[in-house]
């Protein structure tokens, strides 16, 4: 058996896992103090963290407010609700524990959709947790699992992470957007880029997103999307069970890696209905990467020194195969490859084409402007129905 003092510092789940007794009285589908501390752990390996450099915060509030004008001129909207943008410099742990939070709703839809586990009564002592979890790991472990899997998806997404939107994601219910100076600044010397010039450009890319996800029809329409294919996984439990009889529960260093890895317990599990609703979803993926990198790019020339390299680096950061992208794509479907991608610069393209910029307005005046799967791959059509609505 392994020496559980080997975890001292080897993860959250070490201090878990020696406090059997708590995870197996944990109340709901997901297990949330596992999803928390994993996540955190996961985004800083470990390690504290410095809080954010005040200078660092200052300047990019005041790169904040000039992209915000100039995206509301660019594209005619509003950028917030209330009328303003304010911003909130984070560690990679408060962006961790900050968007796990967010995104509680539709983690509790994909926990659903897998089953609810069984009730476990609380154990009398450490003894009796041992013997239960040795017998009947199945049935006590799914809370486990689903905290594990939503821990490791939110820290892997929470160690690269530069500001709000660096993932597609519903719009915060705030006109808060959050930045990490560290990651931001790492970022800029790692490429060897001007910092304010990086800085620019996230503010930039999270101004012109919040811009159109904050949209009622576009915010709507994406939790609309994402509950539904989070709530259609419908994988049962007896899978994950399978899945899991190789696990040794007397070897804590395996269960530890096993239950954060979605490889191991989800692998390529998708149901068919899974499948169908990827096609509006991606459709409205496309259309919202094709007119954000259109703003991006338009705006970003007048306000980005070194625009060119700096767009470069963003492009090659953004396709990346990061592990924390891989399991978006596998829990919320929410994973923009590179097909989605240059499906929407062709879509934004042809109605420029076809229309100019006046024609991408139309876009996000309500839900009738967002285009259906075969309109994205035929602008033409898309033009042409939002015409007779006026």
């Amino acid at each position: 058996m392994s020496d559980p003092s080997q975890f001292a510092g080897g993860g959250p789940l070490g201090d878990l896992l020696r406090n059997l007794a708590r995870l197996l009285t944990a109340q709901g589908p997901i297990n949330w103090e596992v999803a928390r501390q994993l996540a955190i752990w996961t985004a800083t390996e470990g390690n504290s963290e410095p809080n954010p450099d005040p200078l660092a915060r200052i300047r990019t509030e005041e790169l904040l407010r000039v992209a915000d004008m100039y995206v509301a001129e660019a594209t005619g909207m509003a950028t917030s609700r209330r009328g303003w943008l304010a911003l909130r410099c984070v560690t990679r742990a408060e962006w961790a524990s900050t968007t796990l939070e967010s995104w509680k709703g539709v983690l509790l839809r994909l926990a659903s959709s897998l089953g609810p586990g069984p009730s476990v009564p609380a154990p009398a002592g450490e003894a009796n947790a041992m013997d239960q979890l040795l017998g009947n790991l199945p049935q006590v472990i799914g809370p486990l699992v689903l905290g594990a899997q939503a821990g490791t998806m939110v820290g892997n997404l929470a160690a690269r992470a530069l500001g709000q939107y660096d993932v597609a994601a519903p719009a915060p219910n705030s006109d808060e957007l959050m930045a990490v100076p560290d990651v931001v600044d790492g970022f800029a010397k790692e490429w060897d880029l001007p910092v304010d010039d990086v800085r620019m450009y996230v503010c930039l890319r999270d101004v012109v997103h919040h811009t159109v996800l904050s949209r009622p029809s576009v915010s709507t329409a994406f939790q609309d999307h994402l509950l539904a294919y989070a709530g259609a996984f419908h994988v049962e439990m007896d899978v994950i069970e399978q899945r899991l009889g190789s696990l040794d529960p007397s070897d804590l260093l395996s269960l530890q890696q096993s239950l954060g890895d979605p490889e191991t317990l989800i692998g390529d599990i998708q149901s068919d209905e899974q499948r169908r609703l990827l096609v509006p979803f991606r459709a409205l993926l496309a259309a919202i990467s094709g007119y954000t990198d259109f703003v991006i790019d338009k705006v970003g020339k007048r306000l980005v020194g070194s625009y060119p390299l700096v767009s470069e680096a963003f492009r090659r950061r953004r396709l990346e195969d990061a592990p924390g992208q891989r399991v978006l794509g596998k829990l919320l479907g929410i994973e923009l490859d590179q097909a989605t991608v240059d499906r929407g610069h062709a879509f934004v393209t042809g109605v420029l084409e076809r229309a100019g910029e006046e024609g991408l307005v139309r876009l996000w005046e309500g839900p009738a402007g967002l285009p259906t799967p075969a309109e994205v791959d035929a602008p033409g059509l898309w033009l042409a129905r939002t015409e007779l609505l006026g």
